[in-house]
Parts: structure tokens; C-alpha cells; sequence
């Protein structure tokens, strides 16, 4: 606790749309509720870095000394959006001839697999929205009794128009006007059911064919998406809790609609601190399952894909999505990836290079001021930018010091290499090298592939075909297929 009484953060509020001073309801402890995946099919990269932003600044609340209590949900139950009767896990388990737990289980699993491979910590509490169907029909009820919701055809819906005009505040995160919100409703299955466009559904009749169902007292259905997070959140955090967090796409409608649900329930506002992660772009449109334009991890990590030059390893990948801010707009490229590599190979380098120098009787680096800017970007809102650019400053040190330039005593070279592990380590979740090859030994293999691949070239131009196609037949047996192209040869791992 030390290091935050010295050092105030500032977070950039959603709600109020500037930067305020954080002051957790609970000294010493804070609560955090992020929106996690529906499990229908694989996550791709856009998904994990809205998941990695919160994985860092978790990291650096646990840094700090705070007590996180950091609840992520899983959303089994795939009621995805207001009124579509579709749902999704359903479909995709006719698709795949299995049954929708079975999609379920099967996609959480390659959830967990992917984050793992990040090198994420675990959240607190992973709770489920079929693991709460009770508390939300009991939330159902509450709304009811308030006066805020009908039911209406053994569905029930959240009454906008009443909300607001009992003193609600319905558009107060996303800023949209009532009129808006209205010209932004699209015309869907259980539309002609409510009283006004805008209303929201808190309970859906199921249809024949609807495979997930649970009885209520309105009749056999399932619950509306909105609900399962706002049950859920203040069931494990309090009907008040310091930060939620989630992606620049569930601003609205669904973080709107969880104010409006819990404020009908408890009489409260919810959330002091609104966190939002902005897209991750490719082909300069944004990443997304439903359009296709999206790039797995896995991809990433074997090379197998029609977009990047070569496979990158996943703390590559990491080092990338942390060289913009969590607010910002990052664009994924193969050009950026290897830049990114690049930058995280001097890093590692400069890690363990510090490991090797020996200390002088005196300090020529204010490794004091150097160490404060660390903080004061973290502090910023969790500016990770500005962080990595002060640990590149780091590796000057670094190399002033291997190279003689420079000297640090005892205690300055403690304190440069400490601070470089807790923010290359702790807080941004990187992993050196020695790390990696438990994850695959990616590094390794494409180093040798580039190898082989340079060794091809060689015979190629001295037209030594009879070697050039032994080498490239002898590592598409091992499942590595090379591709060449104007810009050279590349190689994916199948």
C-alpha cells in the first residue's frame, strides 16, 4: 500500500468521461467485474486483448498491494442481444451435432487454453450465467415489485420510459438521448410485445425448438443477456463496486441497461468506475466473429494463417497489444508484429544482460527519477505506451552500463534491475525467453526454419534444385510449408 499512498492513479471514467483520482469503497481492497466470453466459438485476438488490458491493470492493483477480488463471468446461457429469439450457443451445437453444453464446455476449455498461453492470472471468481439462473429470476421479481418492468406473452421487459420518468437515468454511461436510443431499435422477434421500442427484455418466452430453458413464474424461458452480469456482479462485489470493466462495444446497450437494472433493484449506482478497451482493427476494420475478419491465437503462434509473413510467439503477441493504450485503436499487421518482436528481443536482452553487470562505488543514472516515471504512467490510466517507452530508456542504461559508459551502485543496479522485472514481469506479463520455450519453443523453431529457409536460397542460386526441394520436401513432412512469394519465402506450421 505503500507505493499507491505516494502515488494517486488516475482512471479515465466512462461515466463521467474524465480522469479521476481512484478511491476504492474498501481500504485496501478492490472489486472488479469484467464481461467475459460467450462460449460459442473460438476467442480471437480482439476478444483476448480487451481481456489482457484487464489482466494488467489486475496485475498492477496486485502490484500495489490492493487485495483484488476480480470477478470475470462466463456466459453459457446465448440469449446474445435484446429480442433475437436466436441463440447462439443453440445453433452452434446443431451446426456441430453436439449438445449446447457440450459447446459450452468445449469452447470454455479453448478459452481458458488461449489466456493461458497469454500468461494471464486467473480472475477471483469465474461465476456462470446458468450458474445463476435463481438470482436472476429473483432480480425479475424485484424489478417487478419496483413498477419497472411487464410481462407481457410470458416475457418480461425492463419499462425504459418509466425508469426515466421516475428519476432514472437510462443513456447516462453511452450519453445517448431517449431519441436516439429509439431510432437505434431494430425491428425483432417480440417487438410488437412491448410498450414501447426501447424497452429491454429481463425474461423471454422460450419457443418449441428453444433447446435452453428454465420454469419462472412468467412461464418456461430463458434470461435476457443484460441481467446475468448485473446479478452476477453485485452477488460477489456489493450493489456498489469500484470498477467494471468490458469492451468499447457493450458501453451500449448492455452496460446501460445493467445501470438501469441494478438501480431498479437496489436504489443504487452500481459502478464508481466505467472501463472501456477500444478495438483491435484488421484490414482496417474492426475484429469480429460475425464478419469473419478476425485472426485466432493459435494462428498467431503456429504461423498457420493467410495474413502474417511468419509465426510469432505469444509474449510477442502480448508486447504488441501493450504498445497501445487500453482506450486506444490498434491496427494488427505482420509489419507491426515483427516490429513489436524487434522491440521485445532488446528488452529480454537488456533483462538479462542487467543480470551480468557489477555494481561501482558510485551511480552516473538517476535510476530514482527513472524509476518515478514508471509510475506516474501507470498511474495515468494505465498508460502502457508511455511505460514501455521509460523501460526502453531502461535498456540505454543497460547498454551504457555493458558497454562502460556508465556505473551504478550496489543499491541503483538492485533498484533498476527490480523495477525492470516488476513491470516487464509483474505488470505487463511478458515472459523471457527461457519462459517461452515452455510454451512451445516457438522462438527456437522459427529460428531454425529461417535457417533452413536461408539455406534453400543458397542452393536456389546456385541452382542446386535436386537440395532446394529436399529441404523444402523434408519440412513440409514435418508439417512446415514454405511459401514463396516477391517478397521472399515465408513458412506456416500445420
Amino acid at each position: 500500500m505503500e507505493l499507491y499512498k505516494t502515488n494517486s492513479i488516475k482512471l479515465y471514467n466512462s461515466l463521467s468521461k474524465s480522469k479521476e483520482e481512484f478511491k476504492p469503497i474498501e481500504d485496501g481492497m478492490v472489486g472488479m467485474y469484467v464481461c467475459g466470453p460467450t462460449v460459442y466459438s473460438n476467442v480471437h485476438l480482439g476478444n483476448v486483448r480487451t481481456f489482457m488490458s484487464f489482466d494488467m491493470i489486475y496485475r498492477y492493483f496486485l502490484h500495489l498491494g490492493y487485495k483484488v477480488r476480480y470477478v470475470r463471468n462466463i456466459t453459457d446461457a446465448g440469449h446474445l442481444t435484446d429480442d433475437d429469439s436466436e441463440d447462439k450457443i443453440s445453433t452452434k451445437a446443431r451446426l456441430e451435432k453436439l449438445e449446447p453444453m457440450e459447446i459450452v464446455q468445449k469452447y470454455t476449455v479453448d478459452f481458458h487454453e488461449t489466456l493461458q498461453k497469454f500468461n494471464f492470472l486467473p480472475p477471483s471468481i469465474e461465476p456462470t450465467a446458468t450458474g445463476h439462473i435463481v438470482e436472476q429470476i429473483e432480480a425479475i421479481k424485484t424489478i417487478l415489485e419496483n413498477g419497472l418492468a411487464y410481462e407481457s406473452n410470458g416475457s418480461v421487459y425492463f419499462d425504459v420510459l418509466k425508469y426515466n420518468g421516475n428519476g432514472g437515468d437510462y443513456g447516462v454511461l453511452s450519453k445517448r438521448v431517449m431519441d436516439d436510443a429509439i431510432s437505434n431499435t431494430r425491428e425483432l422477434d417480440g417487438q410488437s410485445e412491448k410498450k414501447n421500442p426501447q424497452d429491454f427484455a429481463l425474461w423471454k418466452k422460450a419457443s418449441p425448438e428453444h433447446i435452453m430453458r428454465w420454469p419462472s413464474p412468467w412461464g418456461v424461458g430463458f434470461p435476457g443477456w443484460h441481467l446475468e452480469c448485473s446479478v452476477m456482479s453485485t452477488k460477489y462485489l456489493g450493489e456498489t463496486f469500484d470498477i467494471h470493466g468490458g469492451g468499447m462495444d457493450l458501453k451500449f446497450p448492455h452496460h446501460e441497461c445493467e445501470i438501469a437494472q441494478s438501480k431498479a433493484c437496489n436504489h443504487s449506482n452500481p459502478v464508481n468506475y466505467w472501463l472501456h478497451t477500444n478495438m483491435l482493427t484488421l484490414n482496417g476494420q474492426k475484429m469480429a466473429k460475425s464478419t469473419g475478419n478476425n485472426i485466432l491465437p493459435g494462428e498467431i503462434i503456429s504461423g498457420n494463417n493467410n495474413i502474417l509473413k511468419k509465426a510469432f510467439s505469444a509474449s510477442v503477441t502480448r508486447f504488441f497489444c501493450m504498445q497501445a493504450h487500453y482506450r486506444s485503436i490498434l491496427d494488427f499487421s505482420s509489419d507491426a508484429l515483427e516490429a513489436s518482436e524487434k522491440g521485445f528481443i532488446k528488452l529480454m536482452e537488456a533483462v538479462n544482460t542487467l543480470k551480468k553487470i557489477e555494481a561501482s562505488d558510485t551511480s552516473t543514472l538517476d535510476i530514482n527519477n527513472w524509476k518515478e516515471k514508471c509510475y506516474a504512467a501507470m498511474n495515468d490510466d494505465f498508460n502502457t505506451p508511455i511505460l514501455i517507452a521509460h523501460l526502453f530508456e531502461g535498456v540505454k542504461f543497460v547498454n551504457l552500463l555493458k558497454e562502460g559508459k556508465a556505473t551504478l551502485s550496489a543499491s541503483d543496479l538492485e533498484l533498476l534491475s527490480e523495477t525492470m522485472n516488476i513491470f516487464v514481469f509483474d505488470v505487463l506479463g511478458l515472459e523471457n525467453s527461457a519462459s517461452s520455450e515452455n510454451n512451445g519453443g516457438e522462438d527456437k523453431l522459427s529460428g531454425v526454419v529461417e535457417m533452413m529457409i536461408t539455406m534453400r536460397k543458397n542452393a536456389r542460386d546456385n541452382k542446386d534444385w535436386a537440395l532446394s526441394d529436399q529441404i523444402r520436401d523434408e519440412l513440409l513432412a514435418l508439417g512446415i510449408q514454405l511459401k514463396d512469394g516477391k517478397d521472399g519465402t515465408t513458412f506456416s506450421i500445420n
